[in-house]
């Protein structure tokens, strides 16, 4: 307790003297949440005497290492998430003196395999992305686990485009990657018995081989740049690319998603839940900061507003899927009397 409150202390003093140092609201985080910032950020600095935050797209897994490094000037206020936080980030926060945290989840998103115009739209199911993509997939017999042989869509079912598996997609430090994993490769592994065995018999095995992603090339990690990823969509049609919808719907000129079990990508599909591959997106506030470095309380109150997040809004114009009245009103509530996270 006593060393808790000496870095609370600490902390105190170093944010006071950086009140003077930094007068701009500093925020890192998610590449799939930075364009919905990023826009409320511009509006924010139009619309109010404060100056416009300085918003880095570093990843949700890099902004909340960033995050949860300390309090103080030199540290971030504000991270965005395109995952919830987890219990051992909040932890490392902890540790790191930043224990009070409110959490503002802002609304949904789809993530999309999408690829050019140009090139055939494909019609996956989840399974068949798996054995696309995974490290390890199941033998032609089913009874045992081999590395990926696949390198043709057309090898694993005669229905896909007969071309070369290559998809773009975020690092291991991305939310989008952590989702994908979550929401396609670790739900579809145990359709297959092999895999959905080593549950009883080998649990650590079982989870290597559900999120294991191959590193053959077949999987093309490509930053945390959504933007990079589309323009190297359009320089090769013949490759899928693992992004937001948001990016989708900014691109929708030169782009189009797959369909994913028989749904396509759409803001419909996705606010209705019948768009398989859905998630929250968040952003986190460090509650010591408040106050301290100005217009963060205000920040929250522009984005949590109705013109912001709202189904006529300016971010549902830039893909945002809003939570509907009833979530929007206490997740504002919450947020504007920044009430700490507890988990």
């Amino acid at each position: 307790m006593k060393k808790t409150l000496a870095i609370a202390a600490l902390a105190s003093v170093a944010l006071t003297g950086a009140a003077h140092a930094r007068d701009q609201i500093r925020i890192v985080g998610s590449s799939t949440v930075f364009p919905f910032a990023t826009a409320v950020a511009e509006e924010f600095g139009k619309t109010t005497s404060f100056k416009t935050p300085v918003i880095e797209s570093t990843g949700s897994g890099g902004g909340l290492k960033l995050f949860c490094t300390g309090v103080g000037e030199q540290n971030a206020d504000i991270t965005n998430a395109s995952r919830r936080i987890k219990k051992s980030e909040v932890e490392t926060c902890a540790k790191n003196g930043v224990e009070a945290i409110t959490e503002v989840k802002i609304g949904y998103d789809g993530i999309v395999l999408a690829n050019a115009k140009s090139a055939p739209l494909f019609e996956l199911s989840k399974e068949q992305i798996f054995l696309a993509l995974a490290k390890t997939v199941p033998s032609k017999d089913g009874k045992e686990l081999i590395d990926n042989p696949y390198t043709n869509w057309k090898e694993i079912d005669p229905t896909l485009p007969d071309e070369k598996i290559e998809v773009l997609g975020p690092p291991p430090t991305s939310g989008t990657r952590d989702a994908f994993t979550e929401l396609v490769l670790e739900e579809a592994c145990d359709e297959f018995p092999a895999i959905a065995a080593l549950k009883s018999s080998d649990k650590a095995m079982h989870k290597a081989a559900c999120a294991g992603v191959r590193e053959d090339g077949a999987y093309i990690e490509a930053g945390e740049n959504d933007n990079l990823i589309v323009q190297k969509l359009e320089a090769n049609p013949l490759a899928l690319g693992i992004f937001g919808f948001s990016f989708l719907d900014q691109n929708g000129d030169k782009l189009h998603g797959s369909k994913i079990g028989g749904v396509s990508p759409t803001f419909e599909a996705i606010s209705d839940g019948s768009y398989p591959v859905s998630r929250s997106l968040y952003f986190y506030v460090k509650n010591a900061h408040v106050g301290t470095i100005p217009g963060i309380e205000e920040y929250v109150a522009e984005f949590t507003s109705e013109k912001a997040w709202g189904p006529e809004g300016y971010l549902a114009d830039r893909g945002l899927i809003p939570m509907d009245e009833a979530e929007r009103e206490a997740v504002r509530k919450a947020a504007t009397s920044l009430t700490p996270l507890s988990m």
